[in-house]
């Protein structure tokens, strides 16, 4: 196919996507409908080649280490520690889902397909690109295609558990603001600048996208090489998160570089393309006989995060069901976290003052839950669990 026609295609699809994702308040996200379109199409005879034929799909490969430090620049080490319980809990909740998925999902489904469903479940893009990745190096092509399918699915599992137990969470805060004794819950979330910078502000004309991205393209290299000197044990794209989150703490890089850079949206097109490209060998027949394990996971991941998170929340004195709707954010992440916490205080607020009441108390929690869930304990269960396929 020829290489615009491909870009052309493959922009219609995501356009349609975003589209249907607006016009259903996400209950449909981009990445189902996105990869149901592609599904269908390549049914119906679009050529397997169009990722390939459209040059994004290369893109998509050289720019994923530039793109987990765009993401490590974001992680503020004060707002994680003015949230620590939060955090604490959405760690367990991903441990949970690994631990479930792999010893019960393992004798059920298989080692393999265990290993790769437990990172997609408890994050987003990355954590399956991870997986899928390791599982097409040693030719397990089906496994690829069950690690995108479980991507694009587990929405429909997450939500309804986090609307369900923030519409409890939303009452009871109610309740407590209507009494005398009513502790304030509400946590802003704290967006200083690092205070360990050791180089300067780049001057606002500096800025560009050229010397901005060059940056980003340095501590990915030396994070890349780092990586390498572990023969591979350690993931490099875990090694260019934590490199992102220490250049921002010492001031090399500014806080999400790769948008002031106007380059984050088309990379992102880059690398979904990577993660539905594995949609292109999945055949109807394989998709009928993904069908169990999907859903089995799926409902072993949402017992393993209900559990784990409800003991962390239980030891740190958060309520059990604020707990579970944090570790239910591994499962969709941002923007769900913050569309779910506006519509249960739309439904359960009476007024603009008790909306607002239940904002400032699950809002906060339900966004850092979603940043650590999806973009950092994934991301290193992917790494440890890509081994294991």
């Amino acid at each position: 196919m020829n290489g615009l026609t491909a870009i052309v295609v493959i922009l219609i699809a995501f356009a349609i996507g975003d589209y249907v994702s607006f016009r259903t308040s996400a209950t449909f996200s981009m990445l189902f409908t996105t990869a149901v379109i592609f599904l269908v199409s390549f049914w119906m005879g679009l050529p397997p080649t169009v990722f390939n034929d459209s040059g994004l799909l290369t893109v998509g490969v050289l720019t994923m280490p530039l793109l987990l430090t765009n993401m490590g620049t974001m992680i503020s080490l004060k707002e994680l520690a003015k949230q620590w319980k939060t955090v604490l809990i959405a760690l367990a909740a991903v441990i949970g889902i690994g631990v479930l998925i792999y010893l019960a999902g393992g004798p059920l489904f298989g080692k393999e397909m265990a290993a790769a469903a437990a990172p997609p479940i408890s994050g987003g893009v990355v954590a399956a690109l991870i997986v899928s990745e390791a599982a097409k190096a040693k030719g397990l092509e089906s496994i690829a295609v069950f690690a995108t399918l479980l991507l694009v699915t587990q929405t429909f599992f997450g939500t309804p558990v986090a609307s369900f137990c923030l519409k409890k969470e939303a009452r009871r805060v109610l309740a407590l603001s209507k009494t005398s004794d009513a502790e304030d819950e509400a946590e802003e979330i704290v967006t200083e600048e690092p205070k360990k910078r050791i180089f300067p502000i780049t001057r606002k004309e500096l800025q560009t996208s050229s010397i901005l991205l060059l940056k980003i393209a340095i501590v990915s290299f030396l994070a890349v090489k780092v990586s390498e000197l572990t023969n591979g044990v350690v993931n490099s794209l875990i090694v260019c998160l934590v490199f992102g989150v220490i250049a921002r703490e010492i001031g090399f890089l500014e806080k999400d570089s790769m948008t002031t850079a106007n380059s984050q949206g088309f990379v992102m097109i880059c690398l979904l393309t990577v993660i539905f490209a594995n949609l292109s060998s999945a055949t109807p027949e394989m998709l009928l006989s993904l069908i169990i394990p999907i859903i089995g996971c799926l409902v072993l991941g949402v017992i393993g995060f209900s559990i784990f998170s409800s003991i962390a929340g239980k030891l740190l004195g958060i309520d059990k069901f604020m707990a579970i709707a944090i570790g239910s954010t591994a499962l969709f992440g941002f923007p769900g976290t913050f569309i779910i916490s506006n519509e249960v205080a739309n439904a359960v607020g009476k007024n603009d003052e008790e909306r607002k009441i239940i904002l400032d108390a699950i809002l906060p929690k339900m966004l850092i839950a979603g940043f650590v869930t999806v973009s950092i304990a994934s991301v290193v269960l992917a790494g440890v669990m890509s081994k294991l396929i």
